[in-house]
């Protein structure tokens, strides 16, 4: 008896394991194919994500290598860079019907702001953030259905940077700390919040205090631009009149 419990001990412990790691990697295939599905969606961007996992032993997970694009018309590759970010996630919680994700913490957030005398890639993105809600004010996901509910009790982003340029100063740009952004209790009610929802509101929140701490960089950068093609078009005069 005892030598047919062991075999059978044996295989429903493989089984386990197996299943563990099946679920471990449609997770991790899940939360990338998610951020690049619907992070081009809601910022109406490129979104790229080198990897993401999650141990549904620990309840931790780590995304790396965030990138959020450009609009079309400006130079720089890209708007928002989060090398890695971690969370945590309530076990029981992973089949549920609503995920509960006990804190979300980005490290170290690049930002970069171009402007012009014409706006800058940050307010056209959030621009497209609020012009990508469905018929009743919310994101939705891809299928145009409402995504997987879930409850994000904290998210705290800090040690960002903001690079600063202003088209018409190649090379010339102005560095701003951005200061640490806490979001609280998203999604705690019945309904929860969709994955799109939770972009939406972390990237708002990240762009709208990189604009605010970025006013005076931009202002003064500006002021360097319009005095740079102010010589320049003095030049061009000076040149026509002696041309005369």
């Amino acid at each position: 008896m005892k030598k047919l419990i062991l075999p059978i001990g044996i295989g429903i412990a493989a089984l386990v394991a197996l299943a563990g790691l099946a679920v471990h990697f449609f997770l991790d295939s899940a939360i990338k194919k998610g951020v690049e599905t619907l992070g081009p969606k809601v910022a109406q961007v490129e979104v790229k994500l080198d990897s993401a996992s999650l141990s549904i032993l620990s309840g931790s997970g780590k995304i790396r290598g965030l990138m959020v694009g450009n609009p079309e018309g400006f130079r720089t590759r890209s708007a928002v860079h989060i090398g890695s970010a971690s969370l945590a996630v309530q076990i029981g919680s992973i089949f549920s019907p609503k995920v509960v994700v006990r804190s979300v913490h980005v490290q170290q957030p690049e930002i970069t702001l171009e402007a012009s005398f014409h706006g800058s890639n940050l307010s056209k993105i959030l621009k497209n953030l609020k012009s990508s809600s469905g018929a009743e004010g919310k994101p939705v996901t891809g299928d145009g259905k409402p995504g997987k509910k879930l409850e994000v009790d904290e998210v705290v982003i800090a040690g960002g940077k903001v690079r600063v340029s202003f088209v018409g100063l190649a090379g010339k740009t102005a560095d701003v700390p951005l200061p640490e952004i806490r979001l609280k209790d998203l999604g705690t009610g019945p309904e929860g919040i969709t994955t799109a929802e939770l972009a939406d509101k972390v990237l708002s929140a990240m762009l709208d205090k990189s604009i605010e701490v970025s006013a005076g960089a931009v202002a003064d950068l500006g002021r360097q631009a319009a005095e740079v093609a102010a010589k320049a078009t003095k030049g061009i005069g000076g040149v026509f009149r002696r041309g005369k």
